[in-house]
């Protein structure tokens, strides 16, 4: 059997002391040419460990101006001597995500039968998120919440909750009763929900210094009604 010269036998030697984790490194000849030939080859692009979630975009990117959501044909039918036809818009940080409009009046035609009514408007706009969700499901959980705080708002009482049809894509109806001033004011509050626009139209009246309470099923009606308006103008601000 041919030895090994003592040039090869240092070679053999010095691979055998090299630590594992080297040893792909090769101390061979063929090793080393073997190497030599894979490093022109191009490296695999790195694959991302997670892609990034995505969601379904929101449809409705503003909300129209609050106060111009119902005509005043409207106004005038349900808050009669309105104290400014043309409402009263409350304060937010911003108008594209939130806004609320306020109308009061006093019909004081007949004294013997004053009829006070107040009417607010609100709209809440949802984006989506990848961490919350989309907006349509943001505003479908708003609708719940909203739709529980009108239960109770202004120490109301005998709450009375009903799903609405043909509004949005869903609503509920809160009727409720409240006491300001000795006066027995009957509220109705429409929460309703399109796309991804929440809106809440809560409509008061009460007849002063001994008049008659209004019909709640009359408030009712004209809140959908109004509801409705307003459901119309969030489509339209987007189109």
């Amino acid at each position: 059997m041919h030895r090994p010269t003592a040039p090869r036998l240092a070679r053999i030697l010095a691979c055998a002391a090299v630590p594992v984790m080297l040893v792909a490194t090769g101390c061979s000849d063929s090793d080393s040419g073997s190497k030599k030939k894979e490093s022109g080859k191009p490296s695999a692009p790195a694959t991302p460990s997670s892609a990034a979630p995505s969601v379904k975009a929101a449809t409705f990117g503003k909300l129209p101006e609050v106060c111009k959501t119902l005509s005043e044909k409207t106004i005038d039918k349900l808050v009669p001597k309105a104290e400014k036809k043309e409402g009263k818009a409350l304060p937010s940080s911003d108008t594209n995500d939130s806004a609320s409009c306020f109308w009061s009046g006093l019909n004081d035609e007949d004294v013997k039968d004053l009829q006070f009514r107040t009417l607010t408007v609100s709209l809440k706009r949802f984006a989506s998120d990848p961490t919350l969700g989309t907006g349509e499901k943001r505003a479908q959980d708003f609708v719940a919440k909203q739709t529980s705080v009108a239960t109770t708002a202004d120490g109301a009482k005998d709450a009375k909750t009903d799903k609405a049809s043909g509004i949005g894509d869903e609503a509920n109806v809160v009727g409720t009763t409240t006491k300001k001033d000795d006066n027995d004011h009957k509220n109705e509050t429409v929460v309703a929900r399109t796309a991804n626009v929440v809106i809440t139209v809560k409509y008061s009246g009460a007849g002063l210094q001994g008049a008659k309470t209004p019909d709640a099923d009359a408030l009712k009606n004209d809140a959908q009604d109004a509801t409705k308006e307003v459901v119309t103008a969030v489509a339209a601000a987007n189109k």
